[in-house]
């Protein structure tokens, strides 16, 4: 009998384990990927300058052929633009009028209206011509070169002039010599030809219209035109495919094969073009100093170089991990977005210099700390870190002061600054003068700040192991909870009136229609903040009335209303019903999840642990095509296997370094399907990388395409955009640790 329990134990044991490995969340492991960001070299405000091609030489050097002569860039490093400059280095070089600049070989190749020459090989490479107006240059060897003015074609060999003839009324755009075929292909308006040098013979090869850049790469020769791009060839001498015309922009004036890509130039930004047959897009000064595309070619350290019309780019591809990408974020937050204690924007600035923006008060200084505190809480579990829990602590007391600023027992401020900073008088309503006369506090706090500041509190009375800041966090929860329960479940303000947006209390929150919003979510958040008070307090007056909400007033079916029945009000309905749901509102999106942390891990009890993960998952499924990061990871908290790790960790890696809002245009886009307008206002089948679309905080329409207006004049923190999703799903252990290198 012994051996039979024994037995049956270890068989119970065995299948627990079974069952725990099969119902184990999978863990995106952290090897490194590849991070890109821009480089920018301006030429002084107002130039004239135009560039006419860039290279790169064997020593990492950079130089810019251009109307003026040859430039070089200077200064430039990623968040802090560079300049261009005139090119004095070889002063010899100076008299000679530079007409081409080129490459062979890894080395600079140039030439003027009488010879082609360099200053590499000990400066042996000088071959005179006979093209006065030479502007195209392509060699096969230090003394072989294929030449044009546009219409006239010139083969220079060993220093004489071999062949020579003229194209006619068909303007030759552009050269390339093929190193497998031994021989120079010849682009032009309406045909594409190939020359042997041995025969010297001149064969066209295909006729179009309208062609305008291509490069030749193995086999294949792709040509742009104003209509788009085709492929051609080699081995079969024909065309290959259809007219590729779904594109970012269909008129390609450049076309370069680039580090074993194919990369696009338009007079709106460029392109390049992924395995997947799709394009990754660079529109806008997050990458390019200007959109009109002038050239394109291979930069140093595997990075691309783009001429535009208002100075160059070099866009840089960097191996990182993203444990690596939040220790860079990390410092972003901490060198220039902390003031007070909150998690700020620096605003004000003069075209992305972030030396000279300021940090800028917000209604949402609380929502937005209390995300950035809980990344920090979260990266503190994890990692132990005493940065980490020096960043807490100054957190908290930021927020602790928002609470002892003004006068109101339980009330917590939007934000705080300094007397004489603010004008009062432009916002009356909000900004309230302190019993300190050094500093004013912002009034009608919303909803959305409560939330937060529940979600902040209540992760670090539960993560973090020092006693002081927990006993902190657990006296704001209680005093917050306790202002909103003796006012009959309402925020009340400086005027003694409820707020517009603190509002829980069941005459309002039932006076909305069962589809609107309002209902669901404002239900859904009181359970969150009242379970957390419970939780942490133990105070019987905070179950009691949650479960009053739940059963007398239905809040319990409110939050559990399936999220497809969430939409607009009846024409007839009420003003304020209908203005709240006129569409999707997505700062609803970001209350229920940050929300769903107090909902889900406090519940009272296991079946309602297991409703609210029903409730969850049902929102997360219409969240989906959002590819949200914060929301995905947010979903695991559940133990669900299913919250589309993969597109979390995409957001994540696609992120962009720089959160600069640029302008930045994509609704002209041919290679996107753009949708009818709808309620959720989700303008295209599928969302663009976070890296192509205007830098937003969560609650933002990851479907917005454009961003007009305001270029360069503030940068967005990644303590609250990046820092949450990442340190959380480090917490929650679906996403591993940097893996190897």
């Amino acid at each position: 009998m012994k051996n039979f329990a024994l037995i049956s134990l270890f068989l119970l044991a065995t299948l627990s384990l079974f069952a725990q490995k099969k119902e184990a969340q999978p863990v995106y492991q952290d090897k490194a990927f590849i991070q890109e960001y821009s480089i920018k070299y301006y030429f002084p405000k107002g130039s004239q300058t135009t560039i006419i091609a860039a290279h790169s030489d064997r020593n990492k050097d950079i130089k810019l052929l251009s109307n003026e002569g040859l430039f070089l860039p200077r200064d430039g490093q990623f968040l802090h633009p560079g300049s261009l400059v005139a090119d004095k280095r070889y002063r010899t070089q100076a008299p000679k009028k530079v007409r081409v600049l080129s490459t062979f070989e890894n080395q600079f190749v140039f030439a003027d209206d009488k010879a082609v020459f360099s200053q590499a090989w000990a400066g042996s490479v000088y071959a005179k011509h006979e093209l006065a107006g030479i502007t195209l240059l392509a060699a096969s060897g230090t003394s072989t070169f294929l030449m044009s003015d546009g219409n006239n074609l010139h083969l220079v060999e060993g220093g004489k002039t071999s062949f020579k003839t003229s194209l006619g009324s068909d303007q030759i755009l552009d050269i390339r010599f093929h190193a497998p075929t031994g021989s120079f292909f010849v682009l032009c308006m309406g045909s594409l030809s190939q020359m042997n040098t041995v025969t010297k013979s001149l064969v066209t090869l295909v006729k179009g219209s309208n062609f305008q850049s291509f490069d030749v790469s193995g086999n294949q020769v792709l040509i742009g035109s104003s209509d788009g791009y085709r492929e051609f060839d080699l081995t079969t001498k024909s065309w290959k495919g259809d007219l590729q015309s779904k594109l970012p922009v269909s008129d390609i004036q450049v076309l370069r094969h680039v580090g074993g890509k194919w990369w696009f130039g338009t007079k709106n930004g460029a392109f390049s073009l992924r395995k997947d047959g799709k394009y990754d897009y660079y529109q806008g000064e997050r990458w390019l100093p200007g959109n009109d595309v002038k050239h394109i070619a291979a930069g140093p350290q595997n990075s691309v170089l783009i001429s535009t019309n208002a100075g160059l780019s070099q866009i840089c591809f960097k191996a990182m991990s993203l444990h690596e990408k939040a220790m860079f974020f990390e410092e972003q937050v901490r060198a220039r977005h902390i003031r007070n204690g909150f998690n700020a924007s620096l605003s004000g600035m003069d075209h992305g210099d972030i030396s000279t923006g300021y940090l800028s008060d917000s209604d949402n200084d609380g929502l937005w700390t209390s995300m950035y505190l809980g990344g920090e809480i979260f990266r503190y579990a994890v990692t132990k870190e005493k940065d980490a829990l020096e960043n807490i602590r100054e957190c908290l007391d930021g927020m602790e002061r928002l609470y002892t600023i003004n006068q109101i027992p339980g009330f917590p401020s939007r934000s705080f600054e300094r007397s004489g900073f603010i004008n009062q008088l432009s916002d009356p309503e909000r900004w309230q003068h302190a019993s300190d006369p050094e500093w004013d506090w912002k009034a009608t706090t919303s909803s959305d700040e409560v939330i937060g500041h529940i979600f902040a509190f209540g992760a670090l009375a539960e993560l973090v192991d020092e006693p002081n800041l927990r006993k902190r966090s657990i006296v704001l929860i209680d005093t917050l909870m306790s202002h909103i329960i003796k006012n009959n479940w309402y925020l009340i303000d400086y005027n003694g009136k409820p707020t517009m947006w603190g509002r829980w209390n069941p005459e309002y929150v039932n006076g909305f229609p069962t589809n609107i919003g309002d209902r669901k979510l404002n239900s859904s958040n009181i359970m969150a903040m009242l379970q957390t008070a419970y939780r942490f307090t133990k105070k019987p007056i905070y179950k009691q009335k949650a479960f009053e909400l739940m059963e007398k007033h239905g809040y319990f079916t409110n939050l559990m209303r399936p999220i497809k029945q969430i939409g607009m009000a009846n024409p007839d309905g009420d003003p304020l019903a209908k203005n709240l749901s006129d569409g999707w509102n997505h700062s609803d999106d970001e209350m229920y999840f940050v929300g769903y942390w107090g909902l889900y891990r406090y519940a009272f009890n296991d079946t309602l642990k297991a409703s609210y993960k029903k409730a969850i998952i049902d929102h997360w499924e219409a969240e989906r095509p959002e590819k949200e990061g914060a929301w995905n990871i947010f979903t695991a908290l559940t133990g669900t296997k299913q919250f589309d790790l993969d597109e979390a960790a995409w957001y994540l890696r696609e992120h962009p370094l720089d959160l600069v809002d640029w302008a930045i245009q994509n609704s002209h886009r041919k290679d996107i399907e753009l949708l009818p307008a709808n309620f959720r206002d989700q303008t295209t089948n599928e969302v663009l990388p976070p890296d192509e679309r205007p830098i937003q905080r969560h609650n933002g329409n990851m479907f917005h395409l454009d961003r007009n207006g305001g270029n360069g004049t503030s940068e967005h923190s990644a303590g609250d955009i990046w820092l949450l999703p990442y340190w959380l799903g480090r917490y929650l252990g679906v996403i591993s640790a940097p893996v190897g290198k």
